[in-house]
This record gives C-alpha cells, structure tokens and sequence, in this order.
C-alpha cells in the first residue's frame, strides 16, 4: 500500500487498483489528495476534516466516487446537491469492503474540547495496516502496523497521544492534524512524540510525499 499525507488530516492511500482519501479538510491539499480517488472516508463533521463546496464540486466530476462517514457528516454534502446513492453512513463495527480493500470502522465520539462544546459523532478508520483516529485518541478495532497519530488540537495534550502510539504499538507512527502548529510547536511534539511514544519508526512527512507501508 501506497500512503501520502496531502496537509493536516488528510490522508490518500492506494492499494493496488483502489483509492482512499480520508479527511479532505478545509486546511489541506484537497485536490491532490482527491485526484483520482475512488473512496473518501470522513471521520466527523468539522470543516478541517471535510470541505463539503470543494468536495461536492469534485465529486461532479467523478461520478463513480462513492463517500462514507457518520450521517451528520453526509448530511451537508447531500445539502450541497451529492446524491444520497453515492453517501454511505457508517458507524463503529462495520466493515467496509471497497472493491476488495477491507476497512474496518472503530471509534464513537469526538474528544472533548470543552464540557461546553457539543461532542459529535467521530469514527476512526483500520485502512489495511493503517489507523487513522479521527478527533480521538481511539484505538484500533484490530491492530495497526501504521498509525496516524494527532499532534496537536484544542482537544488533544500531547501526554495522550504519546499514550496512544504506546496503546498501539506500531512499527510506524506518522503525526497528522498539526496545522495549527508554528515551526517550533511542530519540533516540540514531533521530539516528544519520537522520544516517548515508542513507535518502531516516528516520521513527519511532507504534504504529497508517498511512503510504501
């Protein structure tokens, strides 16, 4: 399997034949990421994880792409005018099989931000070996030789996520949802995160950059 990280969340991975985006946010590289998909998986609602206008736009244009995620987050994109046909909701427990490349779908609810902040429906996704968490610290339904470990949001301490890459175990640990880091908040988690966390191998990777996991 090919992996490439297109900004932020998002991530494409290709499996022989078969094209998966996960999170095709508002703060990533949508259209490289998207080009020539044939699956996007959404973990929840939020704009930095899914541009419904840039999504819905791209999806005119590639009318054999299907869309899977919980059903508030469908639900914007059949606003903007997507076919239900083409919306899959989801939950934690299915398992997908997307033209031969099994997905299996954990997760549940968002971390917290605040008591005060609504906690919306967030599901992470077991991509072949990879574990991409969405909003939470989740573990895998099964486990993961590849993670996709949050580094920085207002819901995350990077204590957490270190507990997470221990929780799991991988051979590799690759940070994702870090965009609103500077240049010196991206050092600092990637030094704790590499030093703590005990992953086989912890690497940032550059936006479009395809590692073979």
């Amino acid at each position: 399997m090919e992996l490439s990280k297109w900004g932020h969340s998002c991530v494409r991975m290709v499996d022989h034949d078969v094209t998966v985006v996960i999170d095709p946010g508002g703060w990533s590289d949508v259209a490289g990421a998207l080009d020539g998909a044939d699956h996007v998986l959404v973990t929840h609602e939020h704009a930095d994880h899914l541009a419904v206008d840039r999504v819905a736009a791209w999806l005119a244009h590639a009318p054999q792409a299907q869309v899977h995620g919980p059903a508030a987050a469908l639900a914007p994109l059949e606003e903007a005018g997507v076919s239900p046909e083409r919306l899959n909701a989801v939950q934690p427990g299915d398992r997908l099989d997307l033209n031969g490349l099994v997905v299996l779908v954990g997760g549940g609810t968002h971390a917290e931000i605040h008591p005060d902040v609504p906690r919306p429906a967030n599901v992470g996704y077991l991509v072949g070996p990879v574990w991409h968490p969405g909003d939470s610290v989740d573990t895998p339904p099964e486990p993961a030789r590849v993670l996709l470990v949050p580094a920085g949001a207002p819901w995350l301490r990077l204590a957490d996520a270190v507990e997470l890459v221990r929780a799991v175990r991988p051979e590799l640990a690759i940070p994702i949802h870090d965009a609103i880091y500077s240049g010196q908040g991206t050092g600092l988690a990637d030094s704790l995160l590499s030093r703590l966390g005990g992953a086989g191998e912890y690497r940032r990777t550059t936006s479009g950059e395809t590692l073979t996991v």
